[in-house]
């Protein structure tokens, strides 16, 4: 699909034409995608939550609520969340104030479970899913991409090597501190990463085909092109609920 078709579809969905009714959409791609870059500036553009289950997991976990216990010693013997306490948390945070205007998941969901049982929840009260935006990547250009991000240790920004590099060699821009690859970014670990998500998640992209909605990306383009893709896409989101 070229970035004019995916404009024209975008710009031609059914995104609230009549209601100012929230939004809700799912960010499905693999590690390293860039669905969470474009989450976050579609966040700040709509004023929508951008919820991650990762993150909620790690505020849950500091803040130390009754979920956050549960999730702590799930985690410390090494298994995996169970779908229904995910979901559960999932649904504490779309109940917050902040998100009025409307929700992007991104990660979230990681398997089928936890789509079907998120969107049961959502039709027990009122909610839907508005569109799944899917973003497809060959594997090797995720594993080049990742292999060349870099973090700062001390304030957790990150860059890439190759297509956001810092100004000084392996240096934060902000405050000289040697940058660091992290150890899920080394290239043995993003194929196992890829595996998992090929396995538990990428089953995920037919189950939303199924149902109209799933909207794909070609995320294997320039930043510049990408983010003309979604600054059409949000266009789109405002001019439809107006």
């Amino acid at each position: 699909m070229t970035m004019q078709s995916q404009i024209q579809s975008v710009s031609t969905n059914d995104f609230n034409k009549t209601t100012r009714e929230s939004i809700y959409l799912i960010f499905l791609g693999p590690p390293g995608s860039g669905k969470g870059t474009q989450a976050e500036k579609l966040r700040d553009r709509l004023g929508l939550a951008h919820v991650s289950s990762g993150d909620l997991f790690r505020e849950n976990i500091s803040q130390g609520t009754p979920l956050g216990l549960k999730v702590k010693g799930i985690l410390g013997t090494g298994a995996l969340v169970p779908d229904d306490l995910t979901v559960a948390m999932v649904m504490a945070r779309i109940r917050q104030p902040d998100t009025a205007r409307g929700v992007i998941f991104d990660g979230f969901p990681r398997t089928r479970g936890q789509a079907i049982a998120l969107q049961q929840k959502f039709q027990e009260e009122g909610r839907k899913i508005n569109r799944v935006i899917y973003f497809h990547i060959p594997d090797q250009v995720i594993v080049e991409r990742l292999a060349a991000r870099r973090l700062c240790p001390t304030d957790g920004v990150l860059y890439n090597l190759k297509s956001k590099p810092p100004k000084n060699d392996q240096l934060c821009d902000h405050d000289g501190t040697r940058l660091i690859q992290r150890e899920d970014d080394r290239p043995e670990v993003v194929q196992e990463r890829l595996r998992v998500y090929r396995e538990q998640t990428e089953p995920l992209i037919q189950y939303f085909r199924d149902q109209n909605l799933l909207f794909e990306v070609n995320a294997d383009q320039t930043v510049d092109a990408l983010e003309a893709v979604f600054e059409q896409f949000a266009k789109s989101l405002t001019q439809n609920a107006d």
